[in-house]
């Protein structure tokens, strides 16, 4: 891929890092815990999920992480508006 096709997609990685994060965190996971289950460092998933850096991912990488979290991979992608009345149900003693 092209240096300016993948700048063009940074503000779309960095929404889904966003919101890998929010699902770890619903879930209860450390950094570390959900890379052991994805079988990735612990730093490259914060480097993914942090707003800071800019690092693009694979399509597998995006599935195995939906995959650790137990979401489906379109949930990375929905609005924040929709995940949080998707999962209010789920998780009733969630701050979202």
């Amino acid at each position: 891929m092209r240096k300016k096709d993948t700048d063009k997609f940074f503000p779309i990685y960095k929404e889904v890092g966003r919101r890998i994060a929010f699902f770890r965190n619903l879930r209860g996971l450390s950094q570390e815990e959900l890379a052991a289950k994805v079988d990735i460092s612990a730093s490259h998933l914060s480097k993914i999920e942090a707003p800071n850096i800019q690092i693009s991912f694979s399509l597998d990488m995006l599935l195995l992480i939906a995959e650790g979290l137990d979401v489906p991979v379109a949930a990375l992608f929905a609005p924040v508006e929709a995940i949080s009345i998707q999962f209010k149900n789920q998780f009733p003693n969630s701050d979202m």
